[in-house]
């Protein structure tokens, strides 16, 4: 498979900064963090953008993935977002947010394209900034909060001990998952990964 219809953009969402590293709502970071390690690529600050990219290919001659973190917090990250996709020309199809996702339980991972943003603030600011809702999502479950915990609580907290030892491999799956969409397409990955 070659990268004629040019690179894609694969954003993980998350908050910048060491005391936000464990956060649930940083497992967007995580993946891409781990995506980077697997292309060979080392994240640097971009000059056009409030971001962090790495670059590198799926495999020899493979697609080429341009991996980024915003910088901004999570409630602006489609400015970065936008301007990267126009930097280097990605159409928002090309376009993979991978994101902690309250509605699916722990460690459930699903794919979509397009769609509403759960109030999710990453998402929400991204839709806004691309114009379109019509970018794919790699949703990481992380369940909803116990009790009457806030789930704006909820998600600036870290992983329990529980979830931490199984966080590992999810992170890794999850990175399968975006490898899928990128060479697979998003319904080959909805049948590959939704079973479980």
């Amino acid at each position: 498979m070659t990268d004629e219809a040019g690179p894609w953009l694969v954003v993980g969402l998350g908050n910048p900064g060491r005391e936000y590293a464990g956060n649930r709502h940083n497992v967007g970071f995580m993946v891409a963090d781990l995506l980077a390690r697997r292309v060979g690529a080392k994240f640097g600050r971009h000059r056009r953008a409030v971001a962090e990219v790495a670059e590198g290919r799926l495999g020899l001659g493979g697609p080429r993935l341009v991996l980024v973190k915003p910088l901004t917090y999570m409630n602006l990250s489609g400015g970065p977002v936008a301007a990267l996709g126009q930097f280097y020309k990605v159409p928002p199809g090309r376009v993979v947010a991978v994101h902690d996702e309250l509605d699916i339980g722990y460690g459930q991972l699903r794919v979509k394209c397009g769609g509403g943003e759960g109030g999710h603030n990453g998402l929400r600011s991204m839709t806004k900034s691309l114009g379109t809702k019509e970018y794919v999502r790699v949703r990481f479950g992380i369940g909803r909060p116990p009790g009457r915990q806030d789930p704006a609580d909820f998600v600036l907290s870290d992983f329990n001990a529980a979830e931490r030892k199984e966080l590992e491999f999810l992170v890794d799956r999850a990175a399968d998952v975006v490898e899928s969409v990128v060479l697979r397409g998003v319904e080959p990955t909805q049948n590959l990964y939704h079973g479980g």
